[in-house]
């Protein structure tokens, strides 16, 4: 990308995990005003887009828990040029990958047949689940990852260096840590 005269394609998305990443992208305050003339926001979990765009860089919150996110973030791979493990979720599995002691039954039995009371107006066995692949897995066992940025979540400063980096050009310099 010549920094100059175009605007960096950016997109984040975000699969399973907590939305926490994207809170400390938001936490970057003025620095986002800072960013905006420089970048094109092109999709975010806030978007309702049909089709996932043509991105230069995209940040990808959260791992791979079901064919849903399986899915996406194949077609995400597919359309992006430079993809970001961005949280620990998507580094490693982190906190989505709890749940890989137990077997998928024992998950569903638990979140929608003993706890569906919790759940009003969802009757039990009737809630609507992607399904759940066999064990939850990071972002590079599915596709090929560029970039980890690490964290949980990786702080404001950590994302805004990235981006600084990315739009002056550079691969950015993260201190060799891949995690968080």
């Amino acid at each position: 990308m010549d920094p100059v005269n175009r605007k960096l394609r950016v997109a984040t998305a975000w699969l399973g995990g907590c939305s926490g990443c994207h809170m400390s992208l938001l936490d970057m305050d003025e620095r986002l005003l800072a960013l905006a003339g420089r970048i094109e926001l092109l999709a975010s979990p806030l978007t309702d887009l049909k089709e996932f765009p043509e991105a230069d860089v995209t940040l990808v919150e959260g791992a791979v828990a079901n064919e849903d996110h399986l899915a996406h973030i194949r077609h995400i791979r597919a359309h992006t040029k430079l993809l970001v493990s961005f949280g620990d979720c998507a580094v490693t599995g982190n906190v989505s990958a709890m749940r890989n002691a137990y077997g998928i039954e024992d998950v569903l039995n638990e979140a929608y047949q003993a706890s569906s009371s919790v759940v009003k107006g969802v009757p039990a066995g009737n809630a609507v689940v992607p399904k759940l692949l066999g064990r939850v897995r990071p972002v590079h066992e599915v596709v090929p990852v560029d970039v980890f940025l690490p964290g949980c979540p990786p702080d404001a400063d950590a994302i805004y260096v990235l981006l600084a980096a990315l739009l002056d050009g550079r691969r950015p310099e993260l201190g060799g840590r891949r995690f968080g």
